[in-house]
């Protein structure tokens, strides 16, 4: 088939790229080279030179109608993002995420195109807080938990009940309490794409990524996942900075995974119309990250746990993945040892600036930190 992938010159679009190359599709990628993930401009060397690359934004029209040319699949990987960031460049991540997705679903509704199949990116974020346990309560969903609580060094997640809550695996079917305007974005990107796929009998389907790593992330991007931060900060023998206690934990998944579920969505037509997480199922805290990375590069460098807080940061947030094993027969093949070892080996090959206190000092600028 003829396959458009939207941002296929990023972190996750390239490895699929390569993926449906080998599988003989023929790849057209759409990609404005966003200066924050592409700091000198130029295509990245990694991009496969078999597939067709357009120079183009997502926010025009024109650009869009050239890229879907004969295209009988589409996936939509261009984003902006950054929860921090998203905070004070509120009008840019509005414009690219709902405003890019607007623009590529208007020209799919209202010019002559091939397109039989969309499978859009969602995130983790749009969840907010994930699922938890109350010993009293039950199964409840957490909320943003209370500045004043955040102040006392009261991390933990507290039932209406006043109980603490353990956090359990996050379904699909979870209540999405968005906190930053970048989980926003993400969410009313996926409601709209699904609303016109119904509409218009455009097979559908959305991946709620949670946190993906991965050769090619951009290491010099302080907004971007947590583990290229604190790799970044180990390379140049910068110590790892933690917020809050560092046992708040995240759901790590390596690239490939991600790529291999993006294939089963095209192929499977159980993913039609469908809601999918995509994520390892396993919870890791921060600290045990930041000091697996630095036992991997063989480095003696602690983490500094800060026992400050960001504004919007949750708590816990990790996949129930039972529903994409179920129904496309979904499972991850890397474990997160594995994952960073493959990241790292690839990270001596690149330079990495660390700007992670240039970053830190906007969000303080902004009053989020």
């Amino acid at each position: 088939m003829k396959i458009l992938v939207t941002g296929g010159a990023g972190f996750i679009g390239s490895f699929l790229v390569d993926e449906l190359v080998r599988q003989k599709h023929s790849v057209v990628v759409l990609d404005n080279l966003e200066p924050q993930v592409h700091p000198d401009g130029q295509m990245p060397n990694y991009l496969n030179q078999r597939a067709k690359f357009i120079y183009g934004d997502v926010r025009k029209s024109s650009d869009i109608q050239k890229a879907l040319v004969g295209v009988e699949v589409v996936f939509h990987l261009a984003a902006m993002v950054g929860v921090g960031q998203s905070q004070y460049q509120i009008k840019k991540y509005v414009e690219v995420n709902i405003g890019g997705t607007a623009t590529l679903l208007d020209v799919l509704v209202n010019t002559k195109n091939k397109v039989k199949k969309l499978i859009v990116a969602g995130s983790m974020s749009s969840y907010g807080e994930g699922m938890y346990r109350c010993p009293k309560c039950g199964v409840v969903k957490g909320e943003m938990r209370p500045e004043e609580n955040l102040k006392k060094k009261i991390w933990e997640c507290i039932c209406q009940c006043g109980r603490i809550l353990v956090p359990v695996p996050t379904p699909e079917t979870a209540e999405q309490k968005c906190y930053s305007i970048y989980a926003l974005s993400k969410k009313v990107q996926e409601e709209m794409a699904l609303v016109i796929g119904r509409t218009y009998s455009l097979p559908t389907t959305v991946l709620r990524f949670f946190n993906v790593y991965g050769p090619r992330q951009s290491l010099s991007n302080p907004y971007t996942g947590v583990a290229a931060i604190f790799m970044s900060r180990i390379k140049n023998d910068n110590p790892p900075v933690i917020f809050e206690d560092g046992l708040q934990t995240r759901d790590f998944v390596y690239v490939t995974d991600v790529v291999r579920a993006l294939i089963l969505a095209m192929k499977k037509k159980a993913a039609d119309y469908q809601v999918f997480n995509v994520g390892s199922g396993q919870p890791l805290t921060i600290k045990e990250i930041a000091r697996t990375i630095a036992g991997l590069y063989g480095k003696d460098i602690q983490p500094v746990i800060t026992e400050k807080y960001r504004k919007g940061d949750i708590r816990h947030c990790y996949a129930d993945i039972s529903k994409i094993k179920r129904q496309l027969g979904f499972s991850c093949e890397t474990n997160f040892r594995e994952g960073m070892r493959k990241l790292i080996a690839w990270a001596k090959t690149v330079k990495a600036r660390d700007d992670y206190e240039k970053a830190h000092a906007e969000l303080k600028k902004y009053g989020l930190a």
